[in-house]
């Protein structure tokens, strides 16, 4: 059943039906069911055009397991599997000599990033990753695994090899890009574990302030355009590590940090005219950044000053008959763009969803 919709939904031609028969027509109302049927396919067979996303697996997992559980449907998948998975991706150090070797030992982002070498002894596994160990922590969270019995002083005191003298982060020890992505992430990764040792949050701090924009928005890095992503990453970062409050806009003295009303401004600004929200200006909406921007007003206080049922009707237009949520109307779903769907209607309050820890991703009982 599973393998015959997915191949339905990969196969089926807009041009072949009417908007009527069309199961990629919206609906006037979330349809709950489907988004679970549309999940549980997903934990039980990943269509064959993930193939290419297999380094980002638990990723995907993440949105698979955090999703049943924002629909209020964590029990149609086996908790302790799910956990055992998990866990049997965390990075650990072949010996005590490893530990100063400056590796981070969070978690692999799938099964081949643990692959040690070929067969002319070259590396070619990824390392474990920053964005994947945010995933695995919560993943383990809304499942109700106690993170006490994982080896965290491992993972908090390899982080430390990630900052840099800027405070922002790598996402692998080996180098990469460093932004404002991998700042919440680590950021969140503290958070869970209850462990700041890994990061200097001063440094942290000082960095994320460079990275807001003469339009009150947040750019990734220093100097760059503001972003709804980055946007997110910034203030959902601050609050986690406690420099700024929440529901800011209701203290009778803002924050001294950084400009909450050119922020305010910038995020109501991008709701569009057809309801939903665009990343930046003069772009398209997206399902997605219902969520970002969306999270982004919750934790400052200002959710109740966006149009609400505009941007439901948006969202509407974006949902599957499949289940489900598309990036634009009247596309085919995929897990990204449902799981921020599912988000979206849980900060609009949807009857039936669980409510929302916006600073963490998860749910409110994932959070506890």
């Amino acid at each position: 059943m599973a393998t015959s919709t997915a191949a339905a939904a990969a196969d089926w031609d807009p041009s072949s039906s009417s908007d009527e028969e069309s199961p990629l027509s919206s609906s006037l109302t979330f349809d709950k069911e489907r988004h679970v049927a549309f999940l549980e396919m997903m934990y039980q067979m990943l269509p064959y055009h993930y193939q290419s996303q297999e380094i980002n697996h638990l990723t995907l997992a993440y949105f698979v397991i955090s999703g049943l559980d924002i629909l209020g449907s964590l029990d149609r998948v086996d908790k302790d599997a799910v956990a055992a998975w998990v866990l049997s991706l965390q990075s650990n150090p072949g010996d005590k000599a490893e530990l100063n070797s400056g590796q981070f030992y969070g978690f692999y982002g799938s099964r081949s990033s643990q692959f040690s070498s070929d067969n002319d002894g070259i590396l070619i596994h990824n390392h474990s990753h920053l964005a994947s160990t945010y995933c695995a922590l919560s993943i383990l969270k809304t499942v109700g695994y106690n993170l006490s019995n994982i080896h965290s002083e491992l993972i908090s005191m390899s982080i430390r090899n990630l900052q840099q003298p800027d405070g922002s982060f790598l996402p692998i020890h080996i180098g990469a890009e460093t932004d404002l992505r991998f700042i919440y992430c680590a950021a969140a990764i503290c958070f869970m574990l209850e462990d700041w040792s890994g990061m200097d949050r001063e440094k942290t701090k000082e960095y994320i302030f460079k990275c807001q924009s003469y339009d009150g928005g947040f750019g990734m890095i220093p100097g760059s355009e503001s972003h709804g992503g980055g946007t997110f990453c910034a203030v959902a970062s601050l609050r986690l590590m406690g420099f700024i409050e929440d529901d800011v806009l209701s203290k009778s003295e803002g924050s001294s940090f950084i400009d909450i009303p050119l922020l305010l401004e910038w995020c109501l600004q991008r709701q569009a005219a057809d309801g939903g929200f665009q990343g930046r200006p003069n772009k398209p909406s997206d399902t997605c950044y219902a969520f970002w921007i969306g999270a982004v007003l919750r934790i400052l206080g200002g959710s109740k000053l966006i149009d609400g049922t505009a941007l439901r009707r948006f969202l509407l237009t974006c949902q599957s008959g499949y289940g489900g949520f598309s990036k634009f109307p009247n596309e085919l779903p995929d897990l990204y763009h449902s799981y921020y769907g599912y988000t979206a209607f849980s900060l609009l309050e949807e009857p039936g969803l669980n409510a929302l820890c916006v600073e963490l991703g998860i749910t409110e009982a994932g959070c506890m």
